[in-house]
């Protein structure tokens, strides 16, 4: 499938900025970790259809040469974009590596199931249901829950075993539990700082410890992989390999970690953007 992944480039960053290519549209947005100066001309960066400002109050300029919405295939996953007022587009692509990964992961094992938290407009969720799981896709937002079933709908997995849950991680999370539920794979992205579907408080340093204890508590007998990314300064891939290690103590496993790393045209420096850990279980 990563024969289709040209919907996604990034064609150059510097001085606090970025230049993407989603699809058809060419976006200038800021990027704190580019320090470094850009490799392509301002010719290139002219390019831009429209550019999103943070320093003139979140704004973007050339919005309304932006399509109302657009489409663009992202690692053999169709996702649905548009431009937000918080400057997202409803795709992290950082992620792509990791789709392809879950993908395969889960194609070993007939009928996985995997549980994705904090799951955004839905790659993490789409990719393991192409690769044969049936997934739990939970999100505090309404909206973007609904902006993710219609991912599912563009890459024809309306009727894929997957459930929709609008509801605040924690306490979703302790309800399963006392279920008994279990999961072969966990994936989760938690935001910096956020709130729950009613308003529930969510802070990264607080909540980390507690959310990995309620992780380990709902794996399978037969666990697959835990995946934990983030995008919070500090938080470090060794610090999500130290906290992986030390939640998942005593599984039969591998931990890995790195940079999630926005990339794109030959010469165009890699753009760090978070940090991951995963386990994987020993086959």
């Amino acid at each position: 499938m990563s024969g289709r992944a040209s919907g996604y480039e990034l064609l150059d960053s510097g001085e606090g900025r970025k230049l993407e290519r989603f699809g058809s549209c060419i976006l200038e947005r800021p990027s704190a970790q580019a320090v470094w100066k850009p490799e392509k001309p301002e010719s290139v960066w002219a390019k831009a259809d429209a550019r999103f400002d943070r320093v003139e109050g979140n704004r973007w300029h050339g919005r309304t040469r932006l399509p109302e919405e657009w489409e663009a295939d992202i690692e053999g996953i169709r996702f649905r974009l548009s431009s937000t007022d918080f400057g997202h587009l409803g795709v992290f692509p950082e992620q792509r590596p990791m789709w392809n990964w879950i993908r395969e992961t889960c194609a070993k094992r007939r009928n996985a199931s995997v549980l994705n938290l904090f799951a955004y407009s839905g790659g993490s969720t789409l990719a393991p249901a192409q690769g044969g799981a049936s997934v739990c896709h939970v999100d505090a937002s309404k909206g973007m829950t609904e902006w993710a079933r219609e991912n599912a709908r563009r890459n024809g997995l309306k009727d894929a075993p997957i459930r929709w849950i609008v509801d605040d991680v924690p306490q979703f999370l302790a309800r399963e539990i006392k279920r008994g539920r279990s999961y072969d794979g966990i994936i989760l992205d938690p935001p910096s700082f956020g709130r729950g579907a009613k308003g529930e408080l969510f802070k990264i340093e607080e909540r980390i410890n507690p959310l990995l204890e309620q992780v380990r508590a709902l794996l399978s007998s037969r666990p697959l992989f835990v995946l934990l990314s983030c995008h919070t300064p500090g938080f470090s891939a060794q610090v999500l390999e130290n906290l992986l290690r030390q939640h998942l103590r005593g599984l039969s496993g591998d931990v890995d970690s790195g940079e999630m790393l926005l990339t794109g045209a030959e010469a165009v420096n890699p753009l760090p953007s978070g940090s991951y850990a995963r386990w994987m279980a020993h086959h």
